[in-house]
Parts: C-alpha cells; sequence; structure tokens
C-alpha cells in the first residue's frame, strides 16, 4: 500500500496566497531587465532570422515539456510542424503524431490568442489536444472535462507496492469550483507582476490538478500564456520548459514544499522567476549568436560558395563555438557533404582561402573551425593530437 500522505488539500483561499515582495523584488529586476536586453538584440535581426529562432526555441521547449512527463518525443518532427507552422526552415520532415501536433497546438493557441480570456471550455479543449485517442498509454482517461473518478488524485513515486504520495489534491466533487475560482482570479487585472503571476498561475493549477492526465504540460502552457501576455511572440524565444527539465529534480521538490506549506509561497515566487530570468539569459545567448552568424555572412557576403560549402559552415555555427568537437576534418566533411576525399580536401582549403575557416595542425591531424576569434580549440595541440585521424 502507498504510504501516508504528509499533506491533503485543505482548501486555502488560494486568492490569498502572498510573498515577500522585497525579497521577489531584486531577482524580478534582473529577470525583467534579461527580457529587456532579449527585445533590444532581435531589433538587429531581420524577421526571418527572428522566426527560425523562435521555431527552435518552440520545438526545443515542445520536447522538453513532454520530456518532463517522461515523454520522449521526435525533435526532428517537432521541428517540421513548427516550420510549417511559422513558414520558415525546412517544413519537409515527417509529420508528427497527432498527441504532439495536438501539444503544439496549445502551445501555439497561448501565444496567439493571449488575450483570450482563459476558460473551462478553452482548459478542456487544450486537454483533449493532448489525448486524441482517449487513452493515456494504455488506460482510457477522460478528456475534454475535468475528472470525476471517486478515487483520490494522488501524486506518487516509487515502485509498485513501496510508492511514496507526495500529493492528494482536492477531491474531484470540489474540482468544479476551485477551478472557476482560478479562473476568476487568473482573468481579473490584479496588481502581480507577471512573472510573479506565471509563477503562481503554475503552482495553483498544479494544486487542483483538474484532469485526469496532462495536467503537467498544460500548467507549463499556463506559464507560456501568461509570459505571452508579458512580452508577445518575443516569449516564443524564452524556453522556460528546458530550464525546468534541466532543473527537474528541484522543480518537484519546489512545487512540493508550496503545496505543503501555508499561503507563504516566497520561496517558489523566488525559485521560479530565477528559472525564467536563466531563460531569458539563455534565449540571449542565441540571439548572440544569431548576430554574430549574420554578421559573419555579411562581411562574406561577395565570396561563392557551393551549396555543400555552405551547408557545412552553417553547421559547424549551429554547433556553436565548443560545439563541434574536434573541428572539421576531411573525413567529416567528406561524410556531411556526401562526397569524395579529393573534393573534401579542395573545398575545406578553398573556404581557408576565402578567410571563412581557419586551419589548425597539419597533415592527417588537419583540423579547421571557421575564422572567429574564441571559435577554435584553447590550445593549437588539441587538434594536432586528437584521435580522429581523419
Amino acid at each position: 500500500m502507498p504510504t501516508s500522505p504528509t499533506f491533503i488539500w485543505q482548501a486555502p483561499t488560494w486568492p490569498g496566497m502572498h510573498y515577500d515582495i522585497v525579497r521577489v523584488g531584486g531577482e524580478l529586476a534582473r529577470a525583467h531587465k534579461a527580457q529587456g536586453i532579449i527585445e533590444g538584440k532581435l531589433a538587429g535581426l531581420g524577421s526571418g532570422q527572428r522566426l527560425e529562432l523562435a521555431a527552435e526555441a518552440w520545438s526545443q521547449d515542445a520536447v522538453a515539456t513532454a520530456a518532463i512527463e517522461g515523454e520522449r518525443i521526435d525533435l526532428f518532427a517537432v521541428r517540421s510542424s513548427v516550420a510549417r507552422r511559422l513558414g520558415v526552415g525546412n517544413q519537409d520532415g515527417p509529420d508528427a503524431p497527432r498527441n504532439v501536433e495536438g501539444l503544439l497546438d496549445i502551445m501555439d493557441d497561448a501565444v496567439r490568442q493571449r488575450d483570450a480570456p482563459l476558460t473551462q471550455e478553452r482548459l478542456c479543449a487544450w486537454q483533449a489536444a493532448l489525448f486524441p485517442t482517449g487513452y493515456s498509454g494504455m488506460v482510457r482517461i477522460r478528456v475534454g472535462a475535468y475528472r470525476e473518478h471517486a478515487e483520490p488524485m494522488q501524486i506518487v513515486s516509487g515502485r509498485v507496492g513501496r510508492e511514496k504520495v507526495h500529493y492528494e489534491a482536492p477531491s474531484s466533487a470540489r474540482v468544479p469550483a476551485e477551478m472557476q475560482t482560478f479562473l476568476e482570479w487568473f482573468n481579473a487585472l490584479t496588481e502581480h507582476d507577471k512573472l510573479v503571476k506565471a509563477a503562481l498561475a503554475h503552482l495553483w493549477f498544479e494544486t487542483i490538478h483538474p484532469f485526469e492526465d496532462g495536467n503537467g504540460r498544460i500548467g507549463r502552457v499556463l506559464v507560456d500564456l501568461v509570459l505571452a501576455r508579458d512580452s508577445g511572440e518575443v516569449s516564443r524565444l524564452i524556453r522556460t520548459s528546458q530550464r525546468l527539465l534541466d532543473k527537474r529534480r528541484d522543480y518537484y521538490e519546489q512545487l512540493e514544499r508550496a503545496q505543503h506549506g501555508e499561503l507563504d509561497v516566497t520561496e517558489w515566487v523566488l525559485w521560479f522567476v530565477e528559472q525564467v530570468r536563466v531563460s531569458c539569459e539563455e534565449a540571449s545567448s542565441a540571439v548572440d549568436a544569431a548576430l554574430g552568424k549574420a554578421m559573419f555572412w555579411s562581411s562574406h557576403r561577395d565570396k561563392v560558395l557551393t551549396a555543400r560549402q555552405r551547408k557545412v559552415v552553417n553547421l559547424l555555427f549551429d554547433a556553436g563555438p565548443k560545439g563541434f568537437q574536434g573541428g572539421m576534418s576531411t573525413k567529416k566533411y567528406e561524410s556531411i557533404g556526401n562526397t569524395s576525399r579529393a573534393t573534401a580536401s579542395r573545398e575545406l582549403a578553398e573556404l581557408e582561402d576565402m578567410g571563412l575557416l581557419c586551419r589548425v595542425g597539419a597533415g592527417r591531424s588537419t583540423r579547421y573551425y571557421l575564422n572567429i576569434s574564441g571559435w577554435g580549440p584553447a590550445d593549437p595541440l588539441i587538434a594536432e593530437t586528437s584521435s580522429d585521424n581523419g
């Protein structure tokens, strides 16, 4: 039998949740500054580049929010679906499964329809989109409606027979009333800062846990909705679910601690706003990389490259300063470009002569890096001693 829960829902007056604004204020200021920096940097990019950044961030965040729930989805299929939705990038990839398309539908709805009120009907449509077959795995569940089962809704972990109950949500009979209170609060013009409201909304929704399944993903889409109301389409670049996945253990611990405590949720709000701030800083780094790429190609716009050469240079860019381990070798170029060793060697030499790449090492240990300060190995001997002799 499961162990006894350490917390049972006591129907607190959730609109009365409070936090220490002095303690939270500093982190809020840093987070909003990080948001502003992203918006400022985006002004230096063209609309197509901004859409490409948004598409990649959205794709990665969709994969992350599913991964938090233990579900693995194909990033390639997600990317092609997102590309078709935004009209950018490679739109010819495979179709995503219906449940994945449903996840992308609700993430898109949260941003595009950010000013529309949040209603029971909208939330139920979101949940139904996640389970188009009416099943969660092998289990048939109630979709498009709040849960109605008589058994307590418990959040548990551990193997069968030795489960640990982390939290027990309100009974199904109380969900409609609890959700009505939540929706009235969510749609009201409150004095809360938007990042604080995102923190409170996520905590409150997860505490009610109104659906049989899908609560985590929907709760994170609510965060997307609030952030979109704060910064519009720019919010697509802020990968909060990716950050929560990276900090999954802390995420669960912070939620559990806030649900077990009283109405003072300062620690949860402080932690959540910090994660949004870090997500903004990571998005800012992605914008920096895009700006650097744009400047690089602008400085080489007079160069005539083959499609294969352009593909390899972009691949090096997308991998980042330290992302392409061991640099580009003739062997790697041959494989990536599906060409002969002689052609690979010649085209790499041409890229070096044109100033796009710089060469490190000699003979079989020759490696090429983008001709950008800081993008080569910290120690040139690294390339010479590489175990890859291609």
